[in-house]
């Protein structure tokens, strides 16, 4: 048992003393230099890159900012950029394997071997890219624009070629994978309907409100830039509830309805009250897109 442990032990050193340890050093640190200057020079490339990207992208929004979006072209600036970080990852991956003797040629010669299976796990992944391309040509919906898609309620910060991303009111990011993008309610594209409704009793004086809402339109109208429609008093209606309201019906630019309401419903209550009448507590009031 001496004997053989004797013999292992031998063979061991024998082994060890026969490599070219300097070599190897050599060879690592040959290795390790060669992919810490190919790092710098894509992180370079990378920088570079961008700002030129962000150059001609600014260059091209000075030139075409009347004929074409500025929220259309911030989502494609956005999906370039995507790509080309993409890119430059891909290329440093190669340089890495190749450093380290990986033979990258023949495994992507090979790569039909394995492309059935590889298929299969990337149906996700291609989705996301099909489904994107087809947002960006519909113009579903660019950076900047507001939207609903599903529960998610908020402002497109960026589209990129697998997830889209929204930041909710309360300033949640949320990442959307693309595929699962089947219904986009989009907020940005059309004029916003904003109903405002005033409270009233069943033996107010309604001819004289609606006159004191008349008489404050003409007035609060001018200085709400958002209003795109004149107010339009639909008269008194009675709510499901079986409360009575005088409903007040505008049009305002996307995002600017809830701020018109809550500007036209304090005029209104703040002239009724200094014509000394009284009214019941607020109900509610509503905005939805005018489709």
């Amino acid at each position: 048992m001496i004997l053989k442990q004797t013999s292992i032990s031998s063979l061991l050193n024998h082994f060890i003393k026969h490599f070219d340890w300097q070599s190897i050093g050599e060879q690592i640190a040959v290795t390790i230099f060669q992919l810490v200057l190919v790092t710098i020079g894509l992180l370079i490339v990378n920088w570079l890159g961008k700002k030129v990207i962000k150059h001609l992208f600014n260059r091209y929004k000075a030139t075409k900012l009347n004929t074409i979006s500025v929220n259309r072209v911030n989502t494609i600036y956005t999906l370039v950029q995507n790509i080309f970080q993409y890119t430059i990852l891909f290329f440093w991956i190669y340089a890495l394997l190749s450093f380290l003797g990986v033979p990258v040629g023949t495994l992507v010669a090979g790569a039909g071997i394995f492309s059935l299976a590889l298929g299969l796990g990337a149906q996700g992944f291609v989705s996301d890219i099909v489904t994107g391309a087809f947002i960006l040509m519909e113009e579903q919906i660019n950076v900047g624009d507001s939207v609903k898609i599903g529960t998610v309620e908020g402002t497109v910060s960026a589209i990129g070629i697998r997830t889209t991303q929204v930041i909710s009111a309360d300033g949640t990011l949320n990442f959307i994978p693309n595929r699962n993008i089947s219904i986009v309610s989009n907020k940005s594209r059309h004029e916003m309907r904003a109903l405002v409704q005033v409270p009233i009793f069943p033996d107010s004086p309604i001819d004289q409100i609606n006159a004191i809402i008349d008489k404050t339109n003409q007035t609060v109208v001018k200085s709400l830039t958002g209003i795109t429609q004149e107010p339009t008093n639909m008269g008194a209606t009675p709510l499901a509830d079986g409360k009575l309201v005088i409903q007040v019906v505008t049009f305002t630019k996307p995002g600017d309805q809830f701020t018109v309401q809550r500007e036209l419903l304090a005029a209104y209550l703040k002239a009724i009250s200094d014509a000394d009448i009284v009214l019941p507590t607020v109900y509610h009031d509503d905005a939805t897109p005018n489709n």
